[in-house]
């Protein structure tokens, strides 16, 4: 490195990959900013410029060099970032360490640390946890862990067995068994491993009621409620216990119960086209993502599906990992499932794919059916999506009944709910609290800005939009649409 690359570096400030120490006399603040790039992207810590940017220099001798490696020392696991001087016209030195990234799990003096722009802070326990688990988890993990004693082949349905195994060689997705006995197919879908049968075969074949107490996570939850949140009564509410492939026969038949599906006949064709509100193989594709990326772990956790008279929500517990974020899920990216076995069953089952399409094709989905996009949230330690009815050719039955496109322009129901909560002035958090929404981002996507492209409401402080007093009105053309709704659910 030389001192023109240094002014480049400097130039843009100190960042997430970019720190400044005036002095090795701050080596121990550094070695814990090493520590954070080394748990992060990597970076350069510059020994010799001032926080202001100014390159100032200092004495560098062997002892100070000796004294940055005995600080570097001090890492966990062993790191050995490159040192470099590079000399200044006044005499003095530039030292800079270069930290090669990887998102790791290092520690300084037993604390892992991390950064946050330019600032290194203490890593929190829960991503230190996490970042464990993944570390482990390529070897060890829940579902490849052996059952607990007496729980034997005897236990798991082998109807559900041999139906996986037809439709895997239907498919073309694995070859017929030279040997059709339960222990050598649950074999051949790995799932035993050294005579021992693995969690991952309950999960998936799990039947017999003493499995209950063993397994309590092995539950689906469902509920249709009266309203847009679960602060309303519900409809109908259900609990099931049972294998991944009996759960998703249950969820799928509930959202049949409950889907509301509009019908027009179309000019020119003798038949009705039907569009339900939500579209079937994207709400399947969402419940097999549910049940193959679960955190089985968690013994009080379970799949839920959760319909309210505004959206639907497929839940399941546990969290984002290796990386991925709600935006990687809309684009091509790369297939890391949980459960790795459990999904590659399902795979040879047909009931997902491989390779990240999963979400790619819920999407896709979507848009055909005339769905807005459905958005994956994390929340309260579960994967949330959600889905927002369809709207083309219909106005959904829940929100604005009575009302059909002839009568009124058509608008999304997510939009009506908006104006309903801007009857008068309202913030963004009144609005959002007022239909149910736990997610900032969402319902700013999918509900408040298109109110306010459709030029039904408006701010109230128009000149400063991100006001902490701004609030939200009624537009006379919003009053006017409102109003219409009104007078036709009467």
């Amino acid at each position: 490195m030389n001192l023109q690359t240094i002014k480049g570096l400097v130039s843009g400030g100190e960042s997430e990959r970019i720190e400044f120490k005036a002095t090795t006399g701050q080596r121990t603040s550094a070695a814990k900013t090493v520590c954070a790039m080394l748990n992060g992207m990597g970076g350069y810590v510059l020994f010799g410029v001032r926080d202001d940017g100014k390159i100032v220099g200092q004495e560098v001798t062997e002892r100070t060099l000796r004294d940055i490696t005995g600080e570097l020392q001090r890492l966990d696991p062993p790191a050995f970032p490159e040192i470099e001087t590079v000399p200044l016209k006044s005499g003095k030195e530039i030292i800079v360490l270069t930290i090669p990234g990887g998102k790791g799990i290092f520690t300084y003096d037993g604390r892992a640390y991390m950064r946050h722009g330019p600032t290194t802070k203490p890593m929190p326990k829960t991503e230190y946890e996490r970042r464990l688990v993944e570390r482990i988890h390529a070897t060890r993990r829940w579902e490849n862990e052996p059952v607990p004693d007496g729980v034997s082949i005897a236990d798991l349905d082998e109807e559900e067995i041999h139906l996986t195994i037809e439709n895997a060689v239907r498919l073309g997705r694995l070859e017929s068994p030279p040997r059709s006995d339960i222990q050598s197919i649950l074999r051949g879908l790995e799932l035993i491993h050294d005579g021992r049968l693995l969690n991952a075969a309950v999960a998936l074949y799990g039947k017999t009621s003493r499995l209950k107490p063993i397994y309590p996570q092995l539950v689906l939850r469902l509920a249709r409620f009266r309203g847009r949140n679960r602060l309303a009564d519900f409809s109908d509410n259900r609990e099931y216990w049972g294998h991944a492939f009996s759960l998703l026969r249950r969820a799928e038949s509930f959202l049949l119960d409950h889907v509301p599906i509009a019908g027009r006949v179309v000019p020119g064709k003798m038949v009705r086209e039907d569009q339900p509100s939500y579209p079937p193989r994207a709400t399947r594709e969402a419940l097999a993502n549910a049940l193959c990326h679960r955190d089985y772990a968690v013994f009080g956790g379970a799949v839920t599906v959760a319909m309210y008279d505004d959206h639907l929500e497929v839940a399941n517990p546990g969290g984002f990992h290796f990386g991925m974020t709600p935006e990687k899920l809309t684009k091509t990216h790369e297939s890391r499932p949980w459960n790795p076995i459990i999904a590659g069953v399902f795979y040879r089952a047909g009931i997902i794919e491989k390779w990240g399409t999963g979400t790619l094709n819920i999407l896709d989905w979507c848009a055909e059916n005339g769905n807005p996009a459905p958005a994956w949230t994390e929340e309260a330690g579960s994967v949330v999506l959600s889905f927002t009815p369809a709207v083309t050719g219909h106005v959904s039955p829940h929100v604005t009944p009575h009302v059909t496109p002839h009568d009124t322009p058509q608008v999304a129901p997510q939009v009506i709910a908006v104006l309903d909560a801007c009857k008068k002035a309202s913030s963004r958090m009144e609005i959002q609290d007022a239909i149910g929404l736990a997610d900032r981002e969402h319902f700013r996507k999918h509900y408040l800005l298109p109110a306010l492209d459709a030029g039904l409401i408006e701010r109230t402080i128009p000149e400063k939009p991100k006001s902490k007093n701004q609030k939200y009105r009624l537009t006379k053309k919003g009053e006017t649409l409102l109003k219409q709704m009104e007078e036709r659910s009467e």
